[in-house]
């Protein structure tokens, strides 16, 4: 990237590390030719991740005193189903899983903000550059958080309405599913099937864009701050002779760190959450 002689300054760096490693450089605001390795990757890899732990719980698994582990799963596990419990009155055999992997999937990807900043794509460049596949190992195109692109948060929440949509139609049937979208909430009257279905369409749309924007710009502006911290620890290295440039990115870094676990936590929850309450939404009628 350009940058002065000294190293990129503030704003290159930001806008550097805000870059994807993608199949190609995106040419308009939506452009489905275009696919971001990075999030794909982090987003499988983290999928990866929580179906090791939950596969290690079960094979684990015993009907005695459990283990930290065990517990901790089960803890887990009872939480999400009194929670689902308490939100879809039906059938929960898949609902109640889904919700507990959508919480976990997200968490994980959302503790990739917790790994200092330029460490993973450094490592990246160094692997590139020791390959043979880049001339240098200059610090690439890489973005850790897949929850932090807003293809991933929007892709997330486009699957969470289909399967409202889904249930919606499981339940009232494609007929009652179809008049209630004419019929409610103003009524029945042909005059009002219009309004009713701009309505309807706009619920579903204000409940999808909404669910995936809240989740990614929690996220983005945590990496944005992470980021920040980075560049004050720079600042202090440049402006103090590097005498206090440790203790500025371990005591800023620490303090944002800890404060950031309970945003990750939160954002899985709430996405959970929200994910129940539009599938019980679907269970019931207006």
């Amino acid at each position: 990237m350009a940058s002065s002689p000294n190293g990129p300054t503030p704003s290159e760096y930001i806008v550097h590390h805000l870059q994807h490693f993608a199949t190609d450089k995106q040419g308009f605001i939506v452009d489905f030719s275009v696919i971001n390795l990075d999030t794909m990757f982090f987003s499988i890899l983290s999928g990866l991740i929580v179906i090791f732990m939950l596969r290690k719980a079960a094979v684990k698994a015993t009907s005695g005193v459990p283990g930290r582990f065990q517990g901790f799963v089960e803890m887990m596990v009872e939480m999400v189903e009194n929670q689902s419990k308490a939100i879809v009155h039906g059938d929960r055999s898949f609902i109640a899983p889904l919700a507990l992997t959508v919480f976990l999937w997200i968490v994980v990807m959302n503790a990739f903000d917790l790994v200092p900043v330029d460490l993973i794509p450094m490592s990246w460049g160094h692997l590139l550059y020791n390959l043979g596949f880049a001339e240098n190992p200059g610090d690439p195109y890489m973005r850790v958080v897949a929850t932090a692109d807003l293809n991933g948060a929007l892709g997330m929440s486009l699957g969470v309405l289909v399967l409202m949509l889904y249930y919606s139609v499981k339940i009232k049937g494609a007929g009652g599913f179809v008049h209630e979208l004419f019929c409610a909430p103003f009524g029945s009257n042909p005059l009002l099937w219009i309004p009713n279905f701009v309505l309807n369409l706009i619920e579903f749309a204000a409940k999808t864009v909404s669910l995936g924007m809240r989740l990614f710009g929690n996220m983005y502006a945590g990496e944005l701050v992470f980021m920040l911290i980075a560049l004050l620890g720079g600042a202090a290295a440049l402006s103090l002779g590097g005498a206090f440039a440790f203790l500025g990115h371990v005591l800023a870094g620490t303090i944002w760190a800890i404060f950031h676990i309970l945003i990750v936590l939160l954002q899985g929850f709430i996405f959970m959450m929200l994910t129940l309450i539009y599938i019980g939404q679907a269970h019931q009628g207006h």
